[in-house]
């Protein structure tokens, strides 16, 4: 069952999902490659950069982890 989102919250998963992309090409990852490190399947990873998917407090933790960065760098998009 797909749950109806805001206008508000499409917004933030598609912001979120564009500044990961950022990141990961900043640093040299194709998506496969990142997703692996996180322990994702590409299409999970996918979905998020997408903005489909509405990821986990745990996952976001493992993505920071692999950027090499801090979960409050992670955030930093409007």
């Amino acid at each position: 069952m797909s749950q109806l989102r805001s206008i508000e919250e499409e917004k933030v998963l598609k912001g979120f999902g564009s500044r990961l992309r950022t990141l990961r090409l900043l640093q040299g990852y194709t998506q496969e490659e990142l997703a692996a490190k996180a322990g994702f399947s590409r299409s999970y990873y996918t979905e998020i950069e997408t903005g489909k998917r509405n990821i986990s407090l745990l996952n976001l933790h493992r993505l920071a982890q692999h950027l090499q960065i801090s979960l409050k760098e992670l955030f930093d998009f409007e």
